[in-house]
């Protein structure tokens, strides 16, 4: 068995120029390493594109992350600003609760609630949030106490939308009995008898005069003197031509001696209104209205209720 392999170099020719001789084991070892670095080499190969690819995916990773950090920065930054929004609102809820109370004290209204139950937490209004918390810190317990104090807001805002309810209610009330209580003289004239007692001009004797007389020219306007609804119009005795508006509330005006009316029973009247016109009916000395006004039933001075 040869253990030498022969190999010829040739030229252009054909003919040989060169002779080499390798052993079996040469050429073996020749074809072993060739392989082993051939695989080396794929190896390499597969390594650096792995590594490449690897290095690719780090970048964009690394470039995902930068972008959620910011995105986080950004989202914390809000967070903040949100907290800053919920202390402002809570200190106009607070100015609103003091201006209301002002209105209270100025209309004298009572309270229906107290300011235990204006929050719901014992009366004590919540501290400011701390919206300056560094934003490499967790924002969890911002978060929190925001959700806490956006109920503890809520639950002010109802409570304070009812106490504006019930103080619109009661100032509409006032205001429906303001523009119902009788403010201004009936008619333009001079007050020629007043209310109380006074020596008769017909009979000589001490009597209680029960209105104003107001003295005018014949035919001058009547106004109504409130808010009202006619209940009355004709004739009344001595009284003559009478009108009477029920004002609600108990209050009721008397117009007598009138020449003319202007209104009839039912009819709805506003202050300043003008129901009739100046007379001379019934017992009278001269053009004048007879004014009265009753409260509840009882004659009482007019005089307490004019303010012009």
């Amino acid at each position: 068995m040869q253990n030498k392999i022969t190999f010829f170099v040739l030229n252009a020719t054909g003919s040989a120029i060169k002779r080499i001789t390798l052993s079996r084991g040469s050429l073996c070892f020749s074809g072993v390493f060739f392989t082993v670095s051939l695989i080396f080499f794929a190896f390499f190969i597969y390594d650096y594109c792995n590594l490449k690819n690897t290095y690719i995916n780090t970048h964009e990773f690394e470039s995902k992350i930068s972008s959620q950090l910011d995105e986080i920065v950004n989202q914390r930054k809000q967070i903040q600003n949100f907290a800053g929004e919920i202390n402002k609102l809570k200190s106009k809820l607070v100015d609103l609760a003091g201006f209301e109370k002002k209105i209270r004290i100025i209309a004298n209204i009572e309270e229906i609630s107290d300011q235990e139950s204006f929050f719901g937490i014992g009366g004590s209004i919540p501290e400011d949030i701390n919206a300056q918390l560094p934003l490499a810190k967790k924002h969890n317990s911002l978060i929190r106490e925001m959700h806490e104090q956006v109920e503890q807001l809520e639950l002010a805002s109802t409570n304070q939308k009812n106490e504006f309810e019930y103080l619109f209610k009661h100032l509409e009330d006032q205001r429906n009995l303001l523009s119902s209580t009788p403010a201004i003289l009936p008619t333009d004239g001079w007050i020629s008898s007043k209310f109380g007692h006074r020596k008769s001009p017909f009979t000589g004797l001490r009597e209680l005069h029960r209105g104003l007389d107001i003295a005018t020219r014949k035919g001058t306007p009547i106004i109504a003197t409130a808010d009202g609804v006619v209940t009355y119009t004709g004739k009344k005795g001595l009284m003559g031509n009478l009108i009477v508006i029920d004002h609600g509330h108990g209050m009721v005006t008397r117009y007598a001696h009138i020449h003319k009316f202007l209104k009839k029973r039912g009819d709805v009247v506003k202050r300043g209104d003008t129901i009739a016109l100046v007379g001379n009916t019934g017992r009278s000395t001269g053009p004048h209205v007879h004014y009265e006004v009753h409260l509840n039933g009882i004659p009482v001075n007019p005089e307490r209720y004019i303010l012009n």
